[in-house]
């Protein structure tokens, strides 16, 4: 009983995980994430999202007040995005990576609305990401460290 619950459970893995892929959530360098994870750091790309998700979390609080200021400083604006979109793209964050290029492009247009429209789509897009990933790890290390690694999409 034991073995047909923990083989549920890593079929159950592999399905969250490659659904981040189908679903266009993360890219390529999720995988390049995963192969430095070993016995040594078995917890590592957890803990390089955590660290993304609370970078974010700054991030997404400062260009919230750097909008609200008048008139909008688009330097400061694109430089924050320049930051977010860096770290999106460390651990693959693909449709967040995509709207932080989208806001830059307003940003450099100094479209405000543009930018404010974007970066609440941008906010649902983390949201949603943040969440997906938080039930994947929870998923994982019931599973155990080892199963998340060295797994590729299909």
């Amino acid at each position: 009983m034991e073995t047909n619950n923990i083989h549920d459970l890593r079929r159950q893995v592999a399905n969250l995980r490659q659904s981040l892929f189908d679903q266009g959530y993360v890219d390529e360098q999720f995988i390049e994430l995963e192969e430095l994870q070993d016995d040594a750091t078995p917890n590592f790309v957890e803990e390089v999202v955590t660290l993304f998700c609370k970078d974010s979390a700054r991030l997404i609080h400062i260009i919230d007040q750097t909008l609200e200021n008048h008139p909008v400083d688009f330097a400061k604006l694109d430089n924050y995005m320049h930051q977010f979109k860096g770290s999106s793209s460390s651990i693959g964050a693909k449709k967040v990576k995509t709207k932080c290029t989208q806001f830059m492009e307003y940003c450099r247009a100094e479209n405000v609305e543009g930018c404010k429209r974007t970066f609440q789509q941008l906010k649902e897009e983390y949201t949603t990401l943040r969440r997906k990933l938080e039930i994947y790890f929870q998923y994982a290390r019931q599973v155990g460290p080892t199963e998340t690694a060295s797994c590729h999409p299909k």
